[in-house]
């Protein structure tokens, strides 16, 4: 444990933190005090009408755009075991499965182009996003493992 650890504790311990003022108390977490004073109003009408930084936004529709696309080729997967079962054409299956999957590729690739573009728009490192891998969102989106991802 550090000096100032040890020293914080030894403080609690001797009940010097009791009875602070606002004890008890909501923090008001809605003011930003790193905030130019002059921009305060400003900034709190913008965010309460919704608007927010950019980068946020792009954020948000870079969200959009992977659930969409995660979305739609569980329903294409979902499809794809129904007309299986139901003993449809397997080659028609298959096509209309492929053309799913290339589709999907290509919202992968579309929403990687957007993941770089925003990476660079962000203000740190932390707010970074991963790229996203074809394979891995598939197998990721695909409810049951034991399915082939190809076609069977």
């Amino acid at each position: 444990m550090s000096n100032i650890e040890e020293a914080i504790r030894r403080a609690m311990e001797a009940g010097q933190f009791d009875n602070l003022p606002g004890m008890g108390q909501p923090l008001h977490l809605d003011e930003n005090p790193l905030e130019d004073p002059e921009w305060r109003m400003a900034h709190h009408i913008l965010r309460s009408s919704g608007f927010t930084l950019p980068w946020i936004e792009t954020r948000r529709e870079i969200e959009l755009m992977t659930q969409t696309a995660r979305t739609e080729i569980q329903r294409s997967w979902a499809w794809r075991k129904t007309a299986l079962a139901d003993h449809l054409t397997p080659s028609f299956i298959e096509a209309e499965w492929n053309r799913a999957l290339e589709l999907f590729r290509e919202r992968v690739k579309e929403i990687n182009q957007r993941i770089q573009n925003y990476n660079l728009d962000v203000p740190s490192i932390q707010f970074q996003l991963r790229l996203l891998s074809f394979e891995g969102e598939l197998v990721l989106t695909i409810s049951s493992p034991s399915d082939t991802l190809s076609g069977g």
